[in-house]
């Protein structure tokens, strides 16, 4: 049986295979130019060896201006080679960490299974921290390999002069990698663990913030903070521990790469003062036991990149591999249509039917508001068709057959506590940029006297969440996104609860002359809604119990009177 744990670990390396097969090309150009430029610096001290050997034994001044000619042309490979190499990863890296970023916003857009414990503030960090350390393999691999050129090249020079100093560069480069990729397994780990309590401090404060009005309201204040204050601290004491082992793993690293640069030289001048090898290549020796610490430094570090990048792909898996909560058909649907409940029992609904035409307007008078919960979700497609019993039909196509796209084109729901984006007026009204009836919806919604308020009208500021709106403000704002949509069927949930009487009077005659011979819906217990819809439909009980209009309802029903009489 495949594990929990296994599986995400294999989900996030398919993440990083993924990035990897997508940037191949530039990964490729950008590891032979930092290769060119490794080599560079390792051929900087193989020269200088070289020129102190011919010097010393031709004493020519053409010897000479042939060495410096040798080492410009490799300072300018060098250069060249680090500039070039370095911009072409970096967009690389760029371009991927933004391609993981969309595919994680994607994904957290649609609904996701419910196994996935994630709240929005672990989504946003997934797509952000983690998607830009997951894309830095990107850059790891190419200075990963080019470090490897420099140590190899250096082997290499070093073994011409004596097989000794050959060795003990590969042996010691074996070794040190060895000790360190133990250790890189920690970091791998802690970093896993420490993102995981970053995420949610994140959400913390994202719920803290969406409910900060009511927590002042019955003085939950501090019980608020002290609960974020925990989750702050566990975050802060595992950044402290991921800390302490970067810090022990860069400590090692240094050590043990000094070491092996002592080692290298004193070898060197052991040799040397033997005879056993020339001063210049004493020199040169002397020379790449400096210069190999650099690339020795990179090619330990890349370890630790390449677990931090692992761990970050894995929480970005959480996501990106978690099964869609429905599988959507792929029929298109033509514009217009009724709708239709046909038989539906979920949560408290219960064999629920009823049919609305198109270009008809029906009110729900939903007794319990569980009741109305259930049929808005079902309607929003937030549940599956197949965790319900029974059809729910859009132009007598069953939304099971039909994709999520589709579906949404034609029926749009608006739930009473629509989302207020930070922007303006006219961007929350309009998000894609693309409505037609703007300033029919602002009047409609009744939303006019806001925009009046303001000498940017539409161009006024809007904080997040709506912060510097008032509640009915709010809610106008949401229905006037609704209404400028102008879906075919639109679904509205309680439009209305935070306006004064005299405000919703309008609202309701307004909705109801805009969206004249436009399918839609109301789900609400106000009296000026009700009444001014074709006809009510009462849900009592999880089934539709009564159907006429308002006033016949009014005379005839008793329990109506007393559910909907303000």
């Amino acid at each position: 049986m495949t594990t929990p744990d296994k599986q995400r670990s294999r989900a996030g390396a398919d993440v990083l295979w993924t990035a990897l097969r997508r940037n191949a090309g530039a990964m490729t150009w950008g590891t032979v130019l930092m290769g060119m430029y490794q080599a560079g610096e390792t051929a900087f001290p193989i020269a200088l060896g070289l020129i102190v050997e011919h010097t010393l034994r031709d004493r020519s001044l053409g010897s000479l201006a042939l060495s410096i000619a040798a080492l410009a042309v490799i300072i300018t490979t060098v250069s060249l080679s680090w500039r070039f190499g370095m911009r072409i990863l970096q967009k690389a890296n760029t371009t991927e960490a933004h391609r993981w970023r969309v595919q994680v916003a994607a994904c957290g857009l649609q609904p996701v299974a419910r196994d996935v414990d994630l709240k929005s503030g672990e989504v946003l960090t997934i797509a952000t921290e983690d998607a830009d350390q997951t894309a830095d393999i990107i850059e790891v691999v190419p200075l990963l390999i080019s470090s490897l050129v420099a140590v190899l090249i250096a082997a290499v020079a070093l073994g011409m002069a004596s097989v000794h100093l050959g060795l003990l560069v590969i042996v010691g480069t074996i070794a040190i990698l060895s000790v360190l990729s133990v250790m890189s397994r920690r970091i791998g780990t802690s970093t896993r663990e420490q993102q995981a309590r970053v995420a949610r401090a994140g959400a913390k404060v994202a719920d803290l913030i969406v409910g900060l009005r009511p927590l002042h309201g019955f003085g939950g204040n501090h019980a608020a903070f002290l609960s974020y204050r925990k989750v702050s601290t566990e975050a802060k004491s595992q950044a402290i521990t991921v800390a302490r082992v970067n810090g022990a793993y860069a400590g090692a690293a240094l050590a043990l790469n000094a070491l092996l640069a002592a080692a290298v030289t004193l070898t060197a001048g052991w040799l040397a003062f033997n005879s056993r090898i020339s001063i210049g290549e004493l020199v040169m020796a002397v020379g790449l036991a400096q210069f190999i610490m650099e690339p020795l430094r990179l090619f330990s570090e890349m370890p630790k990149y390449v677990m931090i990048a692992r761990a970050s792909a894995e929480r970005m898996a959480l996501v990106l591999a978690a099964p869609a909560v429905m599988t959507p058909g792929t029929e298109r649907l033509l514009a217009g249509g009724d709708l239709e409940i046909d038989s539906v029992r979920y949560g408290s609904l219960r064999e629920l039917k009823f049919h609305v035409s198109a270009g008809e307007f029906v009110a729900i008078a939903a007794y319990q508001p569980r009741a109305a919960a259930d049929l808005t979700s079902i309607l929003a497609m937030n549940v599956p068709p197949d965790a319900y019993e029974g059809v729910v039909r859009v132009g007598g196509r069953e939304t099971g057959e039909l994709s999520i796209e589709a579906v949404r084109e034609h029926l749009l729901v608006n739930p009473y506590d629509g989302e207020i984006f930070a922007g303006t007026l006219r961007t929350n009204i309009d998000p894609a940029g693309a409505a037609r009836m703007i300033s029919e919806a602002v009047e409609a919604s009744m939303l006019t006297d806001v925009v009046a308020l303001h000498r940017e009208g539409l161009d006024h500021g809007v904080r997040d969440r709506g912060a510097n709106l008032s509640g009915g403000q709010r809610q106008r704002l949401s229905l006037a996104r609704a209404l400028a949509a102008d879906a075919d069927i639109l679904v509205l949930r309680d439009p209305t609860t935070a306006v004064d009487a005299v405000t919703e009077q309008l609202i309701a005659r307004n909705i109801a002359k805009l969206r004249r011979n436009r399918t839609t819906i109301v789900i609400t217990s106000s009296p000026a809604l009700l009444d001014v819809a074709d006809r009510v439909l009462v849900l009592d009980g999880g089934v539709i119990t009564a159907d006429d209009t308002h006033r016949n309802l009014l005379t005839a029903d008793e329990n109506y009177r007393l559910a909907v009489a303000r």
